[in-house]
Order: structure tokens, then sequence, then C-alpha cells
């Protein structure tokens, strides 16, 4: 008799993937790079500490080995002395290049939304039936105007053998049977992140988790959806876009929450785009807490909600509501008044709301992009 083969689980003590020291290093430098807005000095001296304090170096592979390999691979240029002989006192350094700022982006993408399946590039599906390119399994007659690579061929010589016989096949426009595809939508997006100084008060960054959701959001636009568009800003005491490269080196400053001018830069960048499908993303921590009057002079006031402040924030989600613009809002603050306000906010637009900690707003953020509960292109 033969031996029969037993099928079953082994189960072993897991091993560690080997990995080099310059990857197991490089690793957490990602992070640490992403934490201290771009700054290499600041980053090298936290990844110095660490070393100290785990061991995560020894005498056959330094931080100093790891700076040169980041030299090396092009991740990291030296900087020139600004005065070109020293006599400034101002040594020249390192700053990371551009293929780290990409690199960066798509850390925070497997990061934050985790491995994405394949899919066609460039669309969104929606619910509407027409010309597009995702077959739905829906058969129909051909009619005049349709693409000759959506008829679908076996159905068609089916019903030219049906009509016509085996002996003498021919085919004819009667026979023709076209396969229904969905249209699929481009989507135009602005995504506004607060860079107020609450954004880094009471012991929480809020910054750094906001920072990676841009570009882990820009890194699936390009990469998955190269027809959307994304346009990020930010907006203090006033608002004004940042380039998508500059996302690592987004940093807050003293400022108060001017809403109101994020929105208005918001509208006016989608204003001009040709997409139906419009939206605004806003990352927020606080409530709005300062304007610019008609006259140019800031009012600010940063005690609970002013009236005169949040009045003129309604107004705005309304404009935006008149304009097709639904604008989601990720809360990253729990206060009841400031809860009130949002859905007041959200109520006037008509649009969405998600009161969520920093743990969860990468992969809202990303699951509200997916759904693209916007309106088709007409």
């Amino acid at each position: 008799m033969k031996n029969k083969q037993r099928n079953g689980f082994v189960f072993t003590s897991y091993k560690e993937p080997y990995r080099t020291p310059f990857e197991k290093l490089f690793e957490i430098f990602k992070e640490l790079i992403t934490h201290t807005s771009g700054d290499f000095d600041e980053a090298i001296d936290w990844l110095r500490e660490l070393d100290q304090e785990y061991q995560l170096t020894d005498a056959n592979y330094t931080i100093d080995d790891f700076i040169e390999d980041l030299k090396r691979k092009g991740y990291i240029r030296e900087e020139i002395d600004p005065s070109g002989d020293g006599s400034t006192g101002d040594q020249g350094g390192y700053s990371i290049t551009a293929k780290t700022e990409q690199l960066l982006r798509k850390h925070a993408l497997e990061q934050i939304f985790g491995k994405l399946k394949k899919s066609r590039s460039g669309n969104h599906p929606s619910k509407y039936i027409g010309q597009g390119d995702e077959l739905t399994g829906n058969l129909r007659e051909y009619r005049f105007g349709d693409a000759l690579e959506k008829v679908n061929i076996s159905e068609s010589i089916r019903n030219a053998q049906r009509h016509h016989g085996f002996d003498s096949f021919a085919m004819g426009e009667d026979d023709l049977v076209v396969e229904e595809t969905h249209h699929k939508v481009q989507m135009s997006t602005v995504l506004m992140i607060d860079i107020s100084h609450s954004m880094i008060l009471y012991g929480e960054d809020r910054i750094t988790p906001a920072k990676k959701v841009a570009m882990a959001l820009s890194e699936l636009i390009t990469t998955r959806y190269p027809k959307d568009s994304l346009e990020v800003l930010v907006f203090g005491n006033d608002a004004w876009p940042i380039q998508i490269k500059n996302l690592p080196y987004l940093n807050v400053g003293p400022y108060h929450t001017n809403t109101v001018a994020g929105l208005q830069l918001a509208m006016d960048m989608l204003r001009r785009k040709r997409n139906t499908n419009r939206q605004i993303f806003m990352i927020t921590d606080g409530k709005p807490s300062c304007v610019r009057k008609p006259n140019g002079d800031y009012y600010m006031n940063s005690v609970g909600l002013d009236q005169y402040i949040v009045d003129r924030c309604y107004t705005m989600a309304r404009q935006a509501r008149k304009l097709q613009i639904p604008i989601t809002t990720f809360m990253i603050a729990q206060d009841p008044y400031l809860m009130q306000f949002v859905r007041h906010f959200t109520e006037a637009n008509k649009g969405k709301a998600f009161f969520t900690g920093l743990s969860g707003l990468g992969e809202m953020i990303f699951e509200d992009y997916q759904r693209n509960r916007k309106r088709n292109i007409r």
C-alpha cells in the first residue's frame, strides 16, 4: 500500500526576515525625518539618541556609516556653505533629496492605506450606465455610435448563427450585441490642513498624522487615479497652497485658525477645474478663531465660539453648496461645543463630518475618497 501523505499545520518559531543594518536604520529614519519636518540634522540627533538607548548599531556599522550610505544611495545631498569660504561659521549640512520625498509619500501610503489592490487607472466607478470602460455584464442590442471594441464577439456570433443558420453564415447589424459599461468619473480634490498652533498643543502631535495622510493621499491619486487631481492648502491666520513635494517639510506656526480663508482658497482652486466632481477635505482640530474683515484687518477671538466668525463659516459652507462642492470635515477633537459647530457647518453644506482620533484618520479619508459618493459627470 502506498503511504498516505498527512496534511496539517506545522508550527515553528517566528524568524524575522533578514534585513541589513542600513534597512533597519532606514525604517526608523523615515519616521524621524517626517516627524522633524525634513530637518536632517535633528532626525540624525534623535537617531543617535535611540542608538545609545537601544544599541541599534555596532562597531561594524555605525550611524556615520549609515549617513554615508544615505549619501551614496542618493537619499541626501550635501548643502554648500552659504559664505563660500567658511568665514561665516555656517557649515554646510545635509538635506533630503526628491528621491526621499517620493519615498516618504510611498511609505505613508503603505503605512496608512495598506497594500492596495491593482485596478484600472484614472477613474472612480459611478452608478450611471453608458459609454465607459468598466463592463457590467449586461448585454443589449448594438446602437449607432457604439464603439466597436464594446461589441461582444461571442454573443454576436451566436446571434448570427441563430438567425442565419450554420450553412450560410452571415452577420448583420441586428446580430451585434454590446456589453454595457459604467461611466467612470474624475475627481478634483482640495485637501485643507489646519496648521494653527493648537495642532501641537496639549502634548499631542497632530500635524504629523495630518501630514502623513496628505502624503499618502497624493501618492494614491498619482499612482492609482492619475486622471484625478489633488491640491493641498494650509490655513492658519491666512491660507496658502503648498506643493505636494513640500509636504514632508510642513510644520505648524503661531497661528489662529482662519477656516474662512481656507475655504475661500479651496473654492477658488476648484472653480478652475473642468471636472464636475469636486470636493473639499478639511482636517482640523480646533474652532475657527480668525477672519479678515473687509478693510483687511484681522479679527481674532480664541475664547469660545465667536458668533461673527462662526456665521462667516456657515456662509462659506452655503456658498460651496451652491457650487455643488461638498465639504468633508475630519475633526480630530472631541469638545462637545466644537462638535456641535461642525454638525451645523456640515448641515449648511450638506456635506459630511467625521469625528475621529488620529489613529483612524487615514483610513477614514481613504474610504471616503474611494466611496466616491459624488454625482456623475454629465
